[in-house]
């Protein structure tokens, strides 16, 4: 629709209205779960009494609620309204999230798109902080039960610590699968203790699959948790985890799941590649 036709019709103005307020905006979200009478608004919004009576009066005046006995409730119209403006402050909440590390999103993947997240919480380093996502991680770690990866960014020595041991204990029903290109995972042999490396990958607990040709630039890895998709951000120019990105939602999970089988199938075991010459750290 032509910008002038926008202006013709108002819609600029009663965006404003609804969003340059946050009690217009909770009222609305309030009375979406079922009417309420004045007082009722009031404590659920901390808004004034004059300033309910002008919102009530306002929305009456649109149209978007009705009263019955002394009762407040959303008519068609204002369900209409409510709806589409809880999707847009959700979207806005994702997008706020979003930007900082928008660079470093998988945008190349066939299939991923912003519309994947329904929620996200991303997690940063701050100077008071600098380990704040990697403490994060662990915590996934630490917490889940599986744990599949694929990606071209190490694991930091921490996770590495945290990882094996639990995939050496054998009291811990804890199964972790990982793809890695042959060259990270050469590099991480020369990391940490090839031996207990080796001993985890003939363990059934880990599962080492190596892929020669992932489609993904060194800034990023994909990791399934039991109750999560995670996206780690690095810059190795920086150095280190930049941010960790983290979504339960069920759309980005079939992404995922969708993009990690798909490269799961074109793998090979760990110990085939390097029969075959992929790996050399073995040799």
């Amino acid at each position: 629709m032509p910008a002038h036709t926008k202006t013709m019709n108002g819609t600029p103005d009663d965006i404003e209205f609804l969003v340059t307020s946050d009690h217009r905006v909770a009222v609305l979200d309030t009375l979406a779960s079922g009417p309420n009478d004045r007082d009722a608004l009031r404590s659920a919004t901390g808004a004034s009494s004059p300033t309910m009576s002008r919102i009530l009066t306002d929305f009456e005046n649109r149209n978007w609620i009705e009263r019955e006995d002394r009762r407040y409730q959303l008519t068609g119209l204002g369900e209409f309204v409510a709806d589409r403006l809880g999707k847009f402050v959700d979207a806005m909440s994702i997008e706020h999230q979003l930007r900082d590390v928008w660079r470093w999103l998988p945008h190349e993947l066939d299939g991923f798109s912003v519309d994947l997240f329904t929620d996200v919480t991303v997690t940063r380093p701050n100077a008071g902080y600098p380990d704040k996502s990697t403490k994060r991680r662990i915590e996934l770690i630490t917490e889940t039960s599986t744990w599949r990866g694929v990606g071209v960014a190490m694991l930091g020595l921490r996770t590495l610590e945290t990882s094996f041991d639990r995939l050496l204990d054998q009291h811990d029903e804890f199964h972790c699968e990982y793809i890695y290109p042959p060259e990270v995972f050469d590099e991480l042999l020369s990391w940490g203790d090839t031996e207990t490396i080796m001993e985890a990958a003939d363990s059934d607990s880990y599962t080492v699959l190596l892929h020669e040709n992932l489609p993904m630039e060194d800034r990023y890895e994909i990791s399934l948790f039991d109750d999560c998709v995670t996206i780690c951000c690095y810059d190795h120019e920086k150095g280190g985890l930049q941010a960790l990105i983290e979504t339960t939602s069920s759309d980005m999970r079939t992404w995922a799941e969708s993009y990690y089988e798909q490269f799961r199938a074109e793998a090979q075991p760990l110990r085939d590649a390097y029969e075959h010459g992929v790996l050399r750290s073995l040799e």
